[in-house]
């Protein structure tokens, strides 16, 4: 492990439970990182703490540390090792809560927990969204010490009463700031007004930026927190190399194979702002051979996981992902950080380069100034203090990509999510008004050919020996019809130009032909007898129309109304 990050402080120098320095020893954890140093006397003397710290800089092992003290101090830390964990009413009792934004951080806790807790006795329970419900819920109704988890999950098993939060007594929020980002402020409150007072819970808060809103949560629902702000010189890790290239749209998929060809055995994470652009940025790394996965929203949990421990192990070279990874994940040995795409938030562009060169090594940043995105640099710049240097575009970078080299994703990797938004009411239904209106279109045309064919007959009807040629697909196509569609041209015809009496079935098609006839006789009134043909004579009668229009109309209303 690289020296240049720690400090003089050893860990065995604080008043630690021998079962936490094991676990710390068996991590390789034997000096403090500045935010550990600073972090650990406050929160082990018992007060609530903000800190701040760059990301990659151990805050997780900071607050874990002074968890397992507090629980192993308390009255109940016996209950720990031998009863096993408290329970109320078949409900389990927590002692200690750890809220993380994302899934992937929760599990990155989750992970480094079960390391320092390993001699502890602690049970660890883990609940995140997207996989596992029931055996997640089992786990925690048995009882744990411990609970990690993310918002959503936390509060639906709590509403469940699953567990209650009565037997807090330490609670962490991780990455605090991001969860303002993703709307969960409002669920962090809901959980700690559920828990016991602030002054009878140890309170702790870490991110890697603290905000005004965030300094509001912490003096809204702790004890008094005493800040812990590590400066440094820049707001990003000291040992990231930040370069960008101006691009062209067209360019930037060239460039990033051709980079990443050049680079020796690189491990490298590529960030874009969507998820779309991540499946196209995968297609054509995939498709050009290099081996390329995709961590976004859109993937199942299980197989972003899964994917995740691939690129871990260094099986798989290049991971291209949206924001979601770009938070708490600790992955060792990332060379390059590509921003594909810059981000719109200028906060985010430093947790995305913190992924590489994390606890004191070094790395490189890259990013792409392209059209769409150029306009956030300056207030990136401008976040970080300093210029990002601009490399030249030279053409021996641009690598020549076949357009027809692009893969697609498969689809069952993705569509559990589209699948919920489809099945209610979504584009599958308003695809039918669309698919009915083209066949009620088709059944119009076919109606107007055989009204045509009727017309050109001079009106007269068909002989006896074209009658079995031409009705029999009439009757097929009449039952495909949709209702009041194929109706309507005849029936404007019949209102205008009643067939005479005894005309029988081809009636419709006289009357189309005597369609330009003038208005019919007041005698005629047979074809105003049925209710349809009634009302859209008085619905179609023009206001204002001339008296000897009016006339027929007025008289086929009396007639009818005799009748």
């Amino acid at each position: 492990m690289p020296e240049q990050h720690l400090t003089e402080t050893r860990f065995d120098s604080f008043a630690l439970d021998p079962r936490i320095l094991a676990g710390l020893a068996e991590a390789g954890f034997t000096h403090c990182t500045p935010i550990q140093a600073e972090a650990l006397p406050i929160g082990l003397g018992g007060r609530d703490l903000a800190g701040q710290a760059q990301t990659g800089t151990g805050k997780t092992a900071a607050f874990l540390v002074v968890v397992l003290q507090r629980l192993l101090s308390s009255e109940g830390a016996s209950q720990g090792d031998s009863q096993g964990p408290a329970r109320e009413h078949g409900r389990s009792r927590p002692r200690a809560l750890i809220v993380a934004p994302t899934r992937e951080l929760a599990v990155q806790i989750h992970k480094d927990t079960l390391v320092l807790a390993k001699h502890t006795g602690f049970r660890i329970g883990l609940v995140f969204g997207g996989t596992g419900y029931q055996q997640q819920r089992d786990d925690l109704a048995a009882g744990v010490d411990i609970l990690i988890g993310t918002p959503g999950r936390l509060i639906d098993y709590f509403k469940q009463h699953v567990f209650s939060l009565k037997a807090i007594e330490a609670v962490v929020l991780d990455e605090a700031d991001r969860m303002f980002d993703l709307g969960f402020i409002k669920d962090i409150r809901f959980l700690l007004k559920r828990m016991p007072p602030p002054e009878e819970r140890h309170g702790m808060l870490f991110s890697a930026t603290l905000s005004y809103r965030v300094l509001e949560l912490a003096y809204e629902h702790m004890n008094h927190p005493q800040m812990v702000k590590i400066e440094s010189d820049q707001v990003t890790a000291e040992r990231v190399r930040q370069v960008c290239y101006m691009t062209a749209n067209e360019e930037k998929i060239p460039l990033l194979i051709g980079l990443v060809r050049g680079w020796q055995d690189p491990r490298v994470m590529v960030f874009v702002n969507t998820k779309r652009e991540a499946d196209r940025v995968w297609g054509y790394l995939q498709g050009n051979g290099i081996n390329t996965a995709v961590l976004s929203g859109d993937v199942p949990q299980k197989k972003r996981l899964k994917l995740l421990k691939h690129f871990t192990d260094g099986d798989l070279p290049v991971l291209v992902g949206t924001d979601v990874a770009a938070r708490g994940l600790h992955i060792p040995d990332v060379t390059h950080v590509v921003n594909y795409d810059l981000p719109e938030d200028p906060e985010d562009y430093v947790h995305r380069i913190g992924r590489t060169a994390r606890a004191g090594a070094a790395g490189d940043a890259i990013s792409f100034v392209c059209e769409t995105y150029a306009f956030c640099l300056p207030d990136i710049e401008r976040f970080i203090g300093a210029k990002v240097p601009v490399a030249p575009l030279d053409a021996s970078l641009l690598a020549e990509v076949d357009p027809r080299s692009r893969l697609r994703p498969d689809r069952e990797d993705r569509e559990y999510r589209r699948e919920g938004r489809g099945g209610h009411g979504g584009r599958g239904e308003r695809g039918k008004p669309r698919h009915r209106s083209g066949e009620g279109g088709e059944t119009r045309r076919r109606s107007h050919d055989r009204s045509d064919r009727a017309g050109g007959t001079g009106g007269a009807p068909p002989a006896s020996a074209g009658d079995g040629v031409q009705q029999g697909p009439r009757e097929e196509s009449a039952p495909a019809r949709p209702r009041g569609r194929s109706a309507r041209p005849p029936e404007a015809a019949a209102l205008t130009s009643p067939p005479p009496a005894g005309s029988g079935g081809d009636a419709p098609a006289q009357a189309q032909a005597q369609a330009p006839a003038p208005a019919p006789a007041p005698g005629s009134v047979e074809g105003a007898d049925q209710p349809k043909k009634r009302r859209r004579r008085r619905r179609r009668k023009p206001a204002g129309s001339a008296a000897n229009e009016a006339q027929p109309l007025s008289a086929v209303s009396v007639d009818s109304s005799d009748s």
